[in-house]
């Protein structure tokens, strides 16, 4: 399913967003609205050539950004329609990028193919991904991921497989995925069907109950472990069986998520079908949307978190403290760069900034540069707050080491969520 392509809403200062070695490389400059583009997530600019290269050969306008930070950044304001992720961190970190892309709400329906050399396959997958090649990518390989990634943002309707044995259950379940037109719902009550049904169609996923007549869900998921063609489907398991400690190990082998019967599982059955379907928000009714945001929102995230505000303007200190004790987190304040070292200092237990640019005495550039010489303080998330009309300031931000930034006049609920995906990292 395509979704509005973020190129349409850009403005000149946007394009100026990045580093310069990834602005040199891309083609940022001649995005116009209607093209495809593509984001290339890497930690150095020169291995990335390949990738942008293969990118241009199937159709897309690539842009390139060196670093997380500058990915996120990049994503949120291009709205790209796939994303290449070539990160390589090693020690299970190298998916820390994509939890976070697929955690906002922004960017959670942008597919997104890892390239890794670790064995993070499953992992990936779990976590949304559309595909994982391992590092070095063949560039064939390579095309083939973006040809598949073209095919996704252009299909007009998303195939899911329902497998449940429940008649009531099946076609409660069908009319809760299938709500919109974009999502065309396969509902059969056994495995038996179910194999026949895969052999014939391609699906986006599969929502398997595992109590089912003959051929058990256990079984089938042993079966597409071993198909090739089939390894790779995305099975959301929702059944009502309690679990043994052994069968939730086995289980959480095979299946991408797995969803227990509760009060809660028909929000959270549409959540994954919405992720691995890659649908955007606005395919999403409206009633659709505030259940997902309720259901992301976690207000055990935030509660007791310490937030300091580093700001020389008492009123968007004032407007700031209100949104976030909102969420029952913790607020102090600095009015200027230095005052905010030291209560960093003072204040060792902090869990977040949010760091104003403009500033008398010390700007924000300068306090986030040294917030970052500090061992203790290399890892603290850090949001710019910057202004709207000027591009430089955000990628000043960035390159001064900043998580993330925002831009002014604050929307609550982008901060907040913007908060909770970096507390959560």
């Amino acid at each position: 399913m395509r979704a509005s392509n973020g190129s349409s809403g850009l403005d000149g200062s946007v394009a100026g967003l990045a580093s310069t070695s990834g602005a040199e490389q891309d083609d940022r400059a001649t995005i116009e609205p209607g093209d495809r583009v593509l984001l290339v997530i890497a930690d150095l600019a020169d291995p990335a050539r390949s990738e942008l290269a293969v990118g241009r050969e199937e159709g897309f306008k690539c842009i390139l950004a060196t670093g997380e930070a500058m990915g996120l950044a990049l994503a949120n304001d291009f709205k790209p329609d796939a994303i290449v992720l070539a990160r390589e961190l090693g020690g299970g970190q190298d998916l820390a990028t994509l939890t976070r892309l697929k955690r906002s709400p922004e960017t959670r329906h942008i597919p997104v193919y890892v390239i890794s050399a670790s064995q993070g396959r499953h992992d990936a997958l779990k976590l949304g991904a559309a595909g994982f090649l391992d590092k070095p990518a063949e560039p064939k390989d390579l095309s083939a991921a973006l040809a598949g990634a073209k095919t996704l943002v252009e299909q007009q309707v998303g195939r899911v497989l329902v497998v449940e044995d429940d008649e009531v259950e099946r076609n409660s379940m069908r009319e809760l995925i299938s709500s919109g037109d974009d999502v065309e719902v396969t509902a059969v009550g056994s495995s038996e069907e179910a194999r026949a049904e895969l052999a014939e169609t391609r699906f986006a996923c599969m929502v398997l109950d595992l109590k089912l007549p003959g051929m058990t869900g256990f079984a089938l998921l042993e079966e597409l472990d071993e198909d090739q063609r089939l390894r790779d489907l995305p099975v959301i398991v929702h059944t009502g069986k309690d679990l043994t400690p052994a069968e939730e190990t086995k289980l959480r082998r095979y299946a991408k998520s797995i969803i227990v019967k509760d009060a809660s599982s028909p929000e959270r059955l549409l959540d994954e079908t919405v992720l691995f379907l890659h649908r955007p928000a606005s395919r999403l009714s409206v009633g659709e949307q505030r259940t997902l945001e309720q259901l992301h929102r976690s207000d055990a995230l935030l509660h007791g978190r310490k937030v300091l505000i580093v700001d020389d303007d008492v009123r968007n200190v004032f407007a700031l403290t209100s949104v976030l004790e909102s969420q029952g987190i913790e607020t102090i304040f600095a009015e200027n760069g230095r005052a905010g070292l030291e209560i960093l200092e003072q204040n060792p237990d902090v869990d977040l900034v949010l760091m104003d640019v403009m500033m008398p005495e010390m700007d924000g550039y300068e306090t986030t540069r040294a917030v970052r010489a500090l061992p203790e303080h290399r890892n603290l998330p850090i949001i710019s707050l910057t202004a709207k009309a000027m591009a430089g300031d955000r990628e000043k931000s960035i390159e001064s080491g900043a998580s993330d930034y925002i831009t002014k006049p604050i929307d609550p609920d982008r901060l907040v969520s913007l908060m909770r995906v970096w507390l959560d990292g």
